[in-house]
C-alpha cells in the first residue's frame, strides 16, 4: 500500500420497521375542540369526492358569474329596447305636436284653439291606442298641455328629465310614477314609460318647449320579457353545459388520481412488507453472526484445550524419556564410553521449543473468562498477557467507558485488540504499542496503533498477512467487528506506523 493509504469497511446499521401513511389515510388521531358552526359546511365537503366538491364550488363561483352577467345583459337589453322606443315615440310625438307649439316662439302660453286641436289629435284611435296621455312643459316648469286638465297651467319644479330634453336630449323613464303631476297615469292602472322630447321651433331649430308622452308599455313590456326570457335561457344552456363538461373532465380526472392512488397505495404496502422483511433478514443475518462468531470462540476454546492436552502431553512426555536417556548417557560415560555429539541435547532443545510454541498457541486461542469484567479490565487483561507474552511495553489509554457490554462485543474487542497488538509485534517489533479505547455516548472506539515500518506499496493484502500464523488476520478482524454492524479501518503510513480502529454504535 502506498503512502497515506487508507482502507476502511463500514456496515449499515439495521433499517428500522417502515411506517408508511399511505395517500388518502389521515397520520394519526389527535383530539381536536369540535368544528364551529362556520366550520361545519367545510368538515361536510371534506368527506365528498373532488367532483362533487368540485361542482358545487362552480355552481356557486359559475352560478353567481353567469347570473350577474345574464342581470347584466337583460338590463342592456332592456335599456336599448326602451331607448329605442322611446326615440321611435319621441320623433314620432314630435312630428304631430311640433306644429302647435310653433306660436310659443312669441308667446309663453298655447292658445285655446292649439289645445283643442291637441284634444281632438289625441282622440284619434291611431294615437290613442299607444299615447295613454300627453303633457308640453315650458321651459320655467310650467304645464301648458296637459290630457289632464287638473295639472294644467301648474308650475312643478323642473325635473332632471324636463332639463336634459331642453338641452336637445331625448330622456326616458321606466317604471312607478310617484311625482305629483302623474296623478292621472297613475290612475290608468296600466304600465308607461314616460318619454321627453325637445319640442323646436321651425327654422331656427330653438327648443321652445318640451313633450312628455305617455306610452303603453304592455307591448315593450311583453317584448322585453321575451328577450329576458331568451338571454336568460342561453345563459342557463351555456352554463350547465359549461358545469356538464367541466364535470366530465374532472370526473375524469377523478378516476385518474384514485386509480393512482390505489396504486400508489398497493406500492407502498408491498414497500412496507419488502422493507419489514428486509429487516427481519438483515436481522437474522446479525444473529447468524453473533452465534457464528460464539461457535467460534468455542472451536478456538477446544483446538486451545485440543492442543493443551493431545500435542502438548505428548512432547512433554517425549522430553521426560529424554532425560531418561540422559541419565543412561551420562551413565555410560561414567563406565568409559563416551559417545560422540550431542544428539540428545539437540532433541531435547526441539521438543522444548515445540512445548512452548504449542503453549503459546493454545493460551491464545483459549479466551480468558471476560463476562464478569468490566471493559477497562478485558483491555488491561489483553495488554497484560501480550506484555508477558511478547516482553514489550504497551501504553494503554482508557477515556469513559460503558460498564456494561454484550459479550459478543467483549470478545469481538478482546479478538481485535489481542490480533492487532500481534501484528504489531511481529511487523513493527513491538515499537510505539498503544492500545486507545473512547466512548461518546453514542460511538464506543477502539484504536490500536504502532509506530513500525508501515504497509509498504507492494506489500500483501491485508487480508493475507501471515494467514497461516493464527486463525485471525485482518479479514478475521473486519469481519468481526461488521459481523456486530461496526466501522472496522486500517490507516497506514510508510516509515510512520500503522493504526487499526474498530467503532460501534451503543
Amino acid at each position: 500500500m502506498s503512502t497515506g493509504a487508507k482502507v476502511a469497511s463500514q456496515s449499515v446499521p439495521l433499517p428500522q420497521e417502515p411506517n408508511p401513511v399511505l395517500p388518502g389515510s389521515t397520520p394519526g388521531s389527535s383530539s381536536s375542540s369540535p368544528p364551529r358552526w362556520w366550520q361545519k359546511p367545510f368538515v361536510a365537503l371534506r368527506h365528498l369526492s373532488r367532483s362533487t366538491q368540485f361542482v358545487i364550488a362552480a355552481v356557486l363561483i359559475l352560478g353567481l358569474t353567469m347570473a350577474f352577467v345574464g342581470n347584466l345583459v337583460s338590463k342592456t337589453i332592456e335599456r336599448s329596447a326602451v331607448q329605442a322606443a322611446a326615440e321611435a315615440g319621441a320623433l314620432y310625438m314630435a312630428t304631430f305636436l311640433e306644429p302647435y307649439v310653433q306660436e310659443l316662439s312669441t308667446d309663453k302660453r298655447l292658445s285655446a284653439k292649439t289645445s283643442q286641436s291637441i284634444d281632438r289629435l289625441m282622440s284619434s284611435p291611431t294615437l290613442n291606442t299607444h299615447i295613454k296621455s300627453v303633457k308640453i312643459w315650458s321651459p320655467d316648469g310650467t304645464v301648458i298641455y296637459s290630457t289632464n286638465k287638473d295639472v294644467l297651467n301648474k308650475a312643478f319644479p323642473t325635473s332632471y328629465e324636463i332639463s336634459q330634453a331642453l338641452a336637445g336630449h331625448t330622456v326616458t323613464e321606466w317604471g312607478e310614477l310617484h311625482d305629483d303631476e302623474n296623478i292621472y297615469e297613475r290612475s290608468l292602472g296600466i304600465p308607461l314609460y314616460e318619454i321627453y322630447a325637445p319640442l323646436r321651433e321651425f327654422g331656427s331649430g330653438r327648443i321652445v318647449a318640451v313633450g312628455e308622452f305617455y306610452e303603453s308599455a304592455k307591448t315593450l313590456q311583453h317584448e322585453v320579457d321575451r328577450t329576458r326570457r331568451e338571454v336568460w335561457i342561453i345563459v342557463g344552456t351555456a352554463t350547465l353545459t359549461m358545469l356538464l363538461l367541466l364535470f366530465c373532465i374532472v370526473q375524469g380526472g377523478d378516476r385518474i388520481i384514485e386509480r393512482h392512488q390505489q396504486t400508489l397505495r398497493r406500492q407502498m404496502h408491498e414497500q412496507a412488507q419488502l422493507l419489514s422483511q428486509n429487516g427481519d433478514l438483515q436481522r437474522k443475518i446479525a444473529t447468524a453472526h453473533q452465534e457464528f462468531s460464539q461457535i467460534n470462540e468455542l472451536t478456538l476454546r477446544r483446538i486451545g484445550a485440543d492442543l493443551h492436552d493431545g500435542p502438548a502431553q505428548l512432547l512433554t512426555l517425549i522430553l521426560v524419556r529424554l532425560d531418561e536417556l540422559a541419565a543412561l548417557q551420562e551413565r555410560y560415560q561414567r563406565n568409559g564410553h563416551p559417545l560422540e555429539g550431542d544428539v540428545l541435547e539437540t532433541m531435547r532443545n526441539a521438543a522444548q521449543d515445540a512445548l512452548q510454541e504449542i503453549r503459546n498457541i493454545s493460551r491464545g486461542l483459549a479466551l480468558p473468562e471476560i463476562n464478569g469484567i468490566t471493559l477497562r479490565q478485558e483491555l488491561e487483561l489483553v495488554v497484560l498477557r501480550h506484555e508477558q507474552r511478547s516482553k514489550t511495553q504497551v501504553k494503554l489509554s482508557c477515556g469513559s467507558l460503558p460498564e456494561d457490554l454484550p459479550l459478543t462485543h467483549k470478545i469481538c474487542i478482546y479478538r481485535f485488540v489481542q490480533e492487532a497488538l500481534n501484528n504489531a509485534y511481529r511487523h513493527a517489533g513491538g515499537a510505539g504499542q498503544e492500545v486507545h479505547a473512547s466512548y461518546d455516548g453514542t460511538w464506543l472506539e477502539i484504536r490500536v496503533c504502532d509506530a513500525g515500518p508501515g504497509i509498504a506499496s507492494g506489500s500483501a493484502p491485508a487480508t493475507e498477512v501471515n494467514p497461516s500464523r493464527t486463525c485471525l488476520g485482518l479479514a478475521g478482524m473486519r469481519y468481526r467487528v461488521e459481523a456486530l454492524a461496526g466501522i472496522f479501518a486500517i490507516e497506514s503510513t510508510a516509515g510512520v506506523g500503522t493504526q487499526a480502529s474498530a467503532r460501534f454504535t451503543l
